[in-house]
């Protein structure tokens, strides 16, 4: 008989372990709370038509590729993606614009009319060095199921040498980016992605430079949104012999402290399994939503432990100005301000940096002539099971978010019922003990990294996948979670049988 593995929750990771474990003979069953597969890569309906809501950006494509082929596919007969031209579009309020690309050169030509051949020079080493880190960061951090500081610093010396003397993860991103830009705005501009983990450039460490180097290794649209993704992924998973349960809440999982028996469902039903994986924020577990049995699965996390929240708007609008791409950002003058509100005040700044994503754009083509699907998202602390926004302040905050993208020479016109807000109470009642956080903890200080829960806990036959866990927030890293969560339980299983 087949061993039974259930999965609590459908988003990337919950997807990834399934594939893994159904391509691998198990029976795998995964209940998930909403109607459909994602997460929170799910799209909302404005004016008539679906806006993604969650995750925009796409890269990481060879661990798709490799998840797929392990599930018996091709992942490019399954999703059709278009590689951007344009990492994305940046502006500020002072009027300036910086376009940046795949191709190192074409970016240096861009920040050489942006700034000087200074900075461009530190472009470039910057970019030798985003290199080195993810060489070494790869195979040694991301694929490596439980690492330690030691481990890893052992690796890094064993596979770097001296290119190993580049990661600083004592010094903040923010440190970093001085060695290479005087230009405050190209500092800003690559601290944003700090944001990608949920954390403040301030304080995260150097080696998230890591991520720009992702990037450059090529950004996709996909066609669909990336609710198509996830929905080919639970395809695959279906075609391997998965079953999905939809509309089902789990209220505990079963067993004690020492082994996992099943779960039950909010009706009162129950299931039984080997192995149980949790695909939500590690938090509910310490929290005791899932049953005080599981409660020292995971230890417990603070309030100020948490990463970023959001609020979004997804929106059907018509815009002018400057032409959007599909990824955007819009940069407010004062960014030390900005986290320092979000982290120390617990507060949203009067002047946010705002994303948009531009759906409808591919490549400067905007594919819908009237009306395109826009999402805007500031950043906003994780608070959403103490703070609760009114309709007033979450207007309040669109004007001025709106009010900074105008200064950076985009107007977007929208009719009031064609405009849904999201707030960070909004996503901590859908994932619950989270407070509305979107990427688990922060990555604050060097050893942050090691903070996260892993795969394996210590109550036998429980297992953690998605991005609140290592290796990080972002489908890409979510989905590794997914795999790495698989590969522990069946090595569990073959040294068993061995």
């Amino acid at each position: 008989m087949a061993r039974r593995a259930i999965i609590v929750g459908a988003g990337a990771g919950g997807l990834a372990s399934a594939i893994e474990l159904a391509a691998a003979g198990w029976q795998v069953d995964i209940f998930e709370a909403q109607s459909e597969p994602g997460g929170k890569m799910h799209q909302r309906e404005v004016g008539g038509v679906g806006v993604d809501g969650g995750p925009t950006v796409f890269t990481m494509h060879w661990v798709f590729e490799q998840l797929f082929t392990r599930g018996g596919k091709h992942f490019d007969d399954c999703v059709n993606l278009t590689e951007s031209r344009r990492l994305a579009r940046h502006a500020w309020t002072d009027g300036s614009h910086l376009d940046l690309f795949h191709d190192i050169d074409q970016s240096s030509e861009a920040i050489a009319r942006f700034s000087d051949e200074q900075n461009v020079a530190g472009y470039q080493r910057f970019c030798k060095d985003g290199e080195i880190i993810h060489g070494l960061l790869k195979d040694n951090f991301m694929a490596c199921a439980q690492p330690s500081p030691a481990k890893l610093a052992y690796r890094l010396l064993r596979d770097g040498g001296s290119k190993a003397l580049s990661v600083a993860p004592h010094k903040s991103l923010w440190q970093s980016l001085g060695r290479y830009f005087s230009d405050p705005r190209l500092r800003q501009l690559y601290g944003r992605y700090s944001t990608y983990v949920g954390s403040s450039p301030l304080l995260t460490p150097s080696t998230l430079m890591l991520i720009a180097h992702v990037e450059r290794q090529g950004v996709w649209c996909v066609e669909g949104g990336m609710r198509a993704l996830a929905h080919a992924m639970a395809d695959v998973a279906t075609e391997n012999g998965a079953t999905f349960h939809y509309n089902s809440s789990v209220r505990e999982i079963m067993g004690d402290e020492r082994s996992i028996r099943g779960i039950t469902l909010e009706s009162g039903e129950t299931h039984k399994a080997d192995v149980v994986i949790f695909n939500g924020d590690a938090a509910a577990l310490s929290d005791g939503l899932l049953g005080e049995r599981v409660r020292k699965a995971v230890p417990p996390r603070a309030r100020k432990q948490r990463g970023l929240s959001a609020i979004t708007w997804c929106m059907r609008a018509d815009t002018s100005g400057i032409d959007l791409d599909h990824h955007n950002v819009f940069f407010a003058a004062d960014y030390e301000k900005e986290f320092s509100s979000i982290f120390e005040q617990r507060g949203v700044c009067s002047e946010p940096t705002v994303y948009v994503c531009a759906q409808d754009r591919v490549n400067g083509e905007c594919k819908s002539p009237n009306g395109e699907r826009l999402l805007l998202l500031i950043n906003a602390p994780a608070d959403g099971d103490h703070k609760a926004w009114t309709p007033t302040k979450l207007l309040e905050q669109r004007d001025r978010a709106l009010d900074v993208i105008k200064r950076g020479g985009v107007n977007i016109n929208f009719d009031e019922e064609n405009c849904l807000a999201t707030c960070p109470d909004d996503w901590h009642r859908r994932f619950p003990a989270s407070g509305g956080s979107l990427y688990g903890a922060a990555s604050h200080g060097m050893f942050s990294s090691f903070s996260r829960a892993s795969a394996k806990t210590n109550v036998r036959g429980l297992y953690l996948a998605g991005g609140s866990v290592h290796p990080g927030p972002g489908v890409p890293m979510a989905t590794l979670s997914g795999t790495l969560a698989a590969r522990e339980i069946l090595g569990q299983v073959a040294q068993h049988v061995a």
